[in-house]
């Protein structure tokens, strides 16, 4: 019974989540136990630039070195990975498979470029971060619940968790770096459209939509980020509630909006 409940719940997700999802715990699980060399799993510019090895690029992206001291930071930057990407292609991306997909070409594209020159080796933190502060601004006003029954606005969670990897685990440079790539996106895509009155810089490609099709009659491009929206059934604003689905909760509490 248990088991048929979570082939359900995998095949209910959409797309792009699921496979990132499935992908991310099936690299971290072969590079942790030995079936898979993490040193062929992280990138690196020797190896990736001067060797030719690109497959790196792909692989760094679902591959996090588990031990006792980052088994936690990896189970936390997973469940983000499921609550916002979920949050994102059933929300703002909902019925646009291809636009989603081209997001995320150019999140993994810019991370994986400053993870080169940074000598990050692997990105998982850094991406994740990156769709994260997209869903953030694109629900700004939204309440979400952190620890000790701390409450604030969507807007300032990606900056929460920055200072919180600062202080509790020295980094916050990885937090920063998907931060930067998802104001860049979010600028391309929606700020500066919205408040300069210019085109989108974000063009999802033809052949994109040729592969995933637009849905119940979505509509391809960008549009407008549902800053103001209401919550979408399901999509709660919660840090660490389930968004379209049935999450765990990590801190507890639904997500609302100021004044409600």
């Amino acid at each position: 019974m248990a088991g048929g409940e979570v082939q359900d719940w995998f095949k209910a997700l959409p797309i792009f989540t699921r496979y990132w999802f499935a992908l991310t715990v099936g690299f971290t699980l072969l590079g942790r136990f030995g079936l898979l060399s993490p040193h062929w799993l992280i990138i690196n510019w020797l190896y990736f630039v001067q060797k030719f090895q690109i497959w790196r690029a792909v692989t760094c992206v679902f591959y996090f070195p588990l031990s006792p001291q980052t088994g936690f930071k990896f189970l936390i930057n997973l469940y983000f990975l499921y609550s916002y990407s979920l949050r994102l292609e059933t929300g703002l991306f909902d019925g646009r498979p291809a636009d989603y997909f081209f997001m995320l070409i150019l999140h993994w594209l810019m991370v994986t470029v400053i993870a080169l020159f940074m000598g990050i080796p692997y990105i998982m933190v850094p991406l994740v971060m990156s769709i994260l502060y997209v869903w953030c601004q694109c629900n700004k006003d939204t309440i979400v619940n952190f620890w000790f029954g701390s409450q604030f606005k969507a807007m300032y969670l990606p900056w929460v968790l920055f200072g919180f990897g600062l202080v509790i685990s020295g980094g916050g440079v990885e937090e920063l770096i998907g931060i930067l790539v998802g104001h860049m996106y979010f600028f391309m895509a929606f700020k500066y459209p919205q408040d300069f009155g210019g085109p989108s810089l974000v063009t999802t490609p033809a052949i994109l939509y040729q592969w995933f099709p637009n849905r119940r009659g979505g509509v391809s491009g960008y549009g407008q980020a549902p800053a103001s929206s209401a919550p979408r059934p399901g999509d709660g604003g919660g840090a660490g509630g389930g968004g379209g689905g049935q999450g765990f909760r990590l801190w507890g509490g639904a997500g609302r909006r100021l004044n409600d």
